[in-house]
């Protein structure tokens, strides 16, 4: 005999959802009032790739590490790797490094654990350097290079960085939310190219390392859209990452004298003989790189919105959820220096996002 059915709605099981790989995504709430921060970040651009390599200038041994486009954050650990290398072959072990963002930090913090003494001479800190203005997402291949003029044996070079970097990050997982993964969505009317998966402009790839992209079918998403993936990504909570490991550096001995350097000569000044150039953008004058450009991206910063966990992109825009706010952004304009923002480009990305949310179902 069967049991009589109680009365009232009856609710779906819960274990079928998850076994359809369905997954909860909530609706992002977007209003002009609610952003509260605008930045604009001038990314470092070489189009041959970044500058890794050492020199002599009188007697000093400079050794370079910097334009890493828009693959800053994710190269650090692996470029700053190579420069290390490049500095253990000298005999000095104390070493003055140049510039105090995330590819001189982890530069300085890998030269601390090979037994130098490090001292950063910078501009200013954290959260007042450009490295606080960047999305703070896995892309090691972000504008990293122009693969026309490029060298063929660059490529080689950066998966070397991206794996060495891609395997230092997973120490740093479970640490307070510094590093984390998060589910991230590309939604497009219509089939992206490899490139246009993310607003950086991805152009090299290393199959495997991360989740491959899904295509989802028309059932698995609420978004009104024809092609839809989701990925799973590393995201870093830059705020705390970046006083995380600056705070690592100190705690080994490491010293942070706020001195800007603005000619050759101040370099020369140091006492140090070794020096490790991770200044960025600000390596262009002194050092007379006419390749290096700037391509500045600017970022909106919607409150945050404790249920919205994820990452998102479309065509014109796209957002990511951070312990500091929800990032919008998009554009990136090469060969720009001004880092005034653009309400017409917050209102533009603001409208798309609006216009994905409405179209939501559920």
């Amino acid at each position: 005999m069967s049991l009589p059915v109680p009365p009232g709605p009856q609710y779906a099981d819960k274990q079928f959802y998850i076994n359809r790989g369905y997954h909860q995504i909530p609706k992002l709430r977007l209003s002009m009032d609610r952003i509260v921060k605008e930045t604009v970040g001038l990314r470092p651009f070489r189009p041959s790739g970044p500058r890794i390599e050492a020199e002599q200038l009188g007697s000093k041994t400079i050794v370079h590490n910097y334009g890493h486009g828009g693959s800053g954050w994710s190269l650090s650990w692996g470029t700053g790797n190579m420069a290390r290398n490049l500095v253990m072959a000298t005999p000095e072990r104390k070493i003055a490094l140049l510039g105090c963002g995330t590819v001189g930090i982890a530069t300085a913090r890998l030269l601390q654990e090979s037994g130098c003494e490090v001292t950063i001479y910078t501009k200013d800190v954290p959260p007042n350097v450009t490295s606080n203005l960047a999305t703070g997402t896995w892309s090691p291949a972000s504008r990293v290079c122009d693969p026309a003029v490029a060298k063929p044996e660059f490529r080689g070079v950066w998966e070397d960085a991206t794996r060495y970097s891609f395997r230092r990050f997973q120490f740093l997982l479970g640490l307070n939310d510094i590093a984390c993964w998060t589910d991230e969505y590309s939604v497009r009317n219509e089939v992206p190219t490899a490139s246009e998966h993310s607003a950086g402009g991805e152009v090299y790839e290393i199959p495997g390392l991360i989740p491959e992209r899904v295509r989802l079918g028309k059932k698995e998403h609420p978004f009104a859209a024809d092609f839809v993936t989701r990925r799973s990504n590393l995201m870093f909570n830059i705020p705390s990452y970046l006083h995380y490991h600056l705070q690592d550096f100190l705690a080994f001995g490491g010293k942070v004298k706020i001195h800007e350097i603005k000619k050759l000569e101040d370099i020369d000044a140091l006492p140090e003989k070794v020096v490790v150039n991770c200044m960025g953008l600000g390596a262009k004058p002194i050092f007379n790189d006419d390749e290096l450009i700037p391509v500045s991206g600017q970022l909106s910063c919607l409150i945050p919105q404790s249920d919205i966990q994820y990452k998102l992109s479309t065509e014109g825009a796209n957002f990511i959820a951070r312990k500091d706010g929800i990032y919008l952004g998009s554009n990136g304009i090469v060969g720009n220096w001004d880092t005034t923002p653009s309400k017409e480009q917050t209102e533009k990305v603001v409208g798309i996002l609006q216009e994905v949310m409405k179209n939501m179902r559920g």
